[in-house]
């Protein structure tokens, strides 16, 4: 890797890759681990990123996200901070739970033939294309919509990333899996693709990153097993329960019964770069919303089987 010139401060944990204070003056920590194809780790600082390439280059980045956002509830970071550092990145084994058949109790949403399952945002029909076995976002069509409600459920499903790369951070391979339109798991192309991280693939979008970035590259398919909790109000209309999610991404797990602090910006009305919260009550039953972002991103064996309760058969 080529040192960057600079005042040498001391080196980085765990590669040979050093912590630099550049020329004029933003300090910086760069920490990289290999993995094949290149895919490397970044770690973020004030005043910008650097990504570091397979040809051993170092090349600046603008800011990853946003300085004037407010500051999330019990961390140091903002909303959609470019500054928050970078899950590590853990490379997934081969094959984990792609085309897992559905458990006998399970609502088979999707089976590769018709989208009978599901309704535009908007309860229209579905507007997405379906071939080869896979449905894929028909960008500026809307997202589509579960047409059945679930409460406390586990979800499988799988997606690719377009195998031709286009754009960058947020621009690239974008969509979501929206609970109830309102809690979103983050879908995104975050192979070699940095952005502000609690809006990286995996992450409890404006909320929480993932424990690590555990993506494929694009083209390649990738699971989501999704267990949500849903949120809870008692009769007088008081929170007694934060909604809260488990995701395994391609066998890694990203978030272990993580609460969401409330609804997540930028969707369900609520405005894009503020913080979320539970504005009013709904009933535990929700839908999966599949995000229309303006990119083909393609999904497939979608299914959803009910928690229920202990002792009770």
């Amino acid at each position: 890797m080529k040192r960057m010139s600079g005042k040498y401060i001391k080196p980085a944990r765990g590669f040979n890759a050093d912590l630099q204070e550049a020329p004029d003056g933003l300090s910086l920590v760069l920490a990289c681990r290999i993995f094949h194809n290149a895919h490397m780790t970044v770690r973020q600082f004030t005043g910008g990123c650097f990504v570091a390439l397979a040809a051993g280059s170092i090349l600046a980045q603008p800011n990853l996200g946003y300085t004037n956002t407010p500051i999330i509830p019990g961390t140091p970071w903002r909303v959609h901070d470019g500054t928050r550092p970078q899950p590590r990145v853990v490379t997934p084994g081969a094959t984990f739970s792609q085309l897992a058949p559905a458990p006998s109790d399970a609502v088979v949403l999707f089976d590769g033939k018709d989208l009978s399952q599901w309704q535009s945002s908007s309860n229209g029909p579905a507007q997405w294309k379906v071939e080869n076995g896979y449905v894929e976002v028909v960008p500026y069509a809307g997202g589509i919509r579960t047409t059945n409600r679930f409460a406390d459920f586990q979800l499988h499903l799988e997606f690719a990333e377009p195998a031709e790369v286009k754009g960058s951070g947020q621009g690239r391979g974008n969509s979501g899996v929206l609970i109830n339109g309102m809690y979103e798991v983050q879908v995104l192309d975050s192979f070699n693709n940095p952005t502000y991280p609690d809006g990286q693939a995996g992450a409890l979008y404006g909320q929480t990153p993932p424990l690590v970035n555990a993506c494929k590259p694009p083209g390649e398919w990738q699971s989501y097993d999704i267990i949500f909790e849903s949120p809870r109000w008692n009769a007088d209309g008081n929170l007694v329960k934060k909604a809260n999610v488990t995701v395994i991404q391609n066998g890694v797990v990203l978030h272990h019964k993580r609460e969401f602090f409330g609804s997540t910006d930028g969707i369900g009305g609520v405005p894009h770069k503020t913080l979320g919260s539970y504005t009013k009550p709904h009933p535990p039953e929700v839908c999966i919303e599949l995000q229309d972002h303006h990119n083909p991103v393609r999904f497939r064996n979608i299914w959803i089987r009910v928690l229920g309760e202990y002792d009770t058969p």
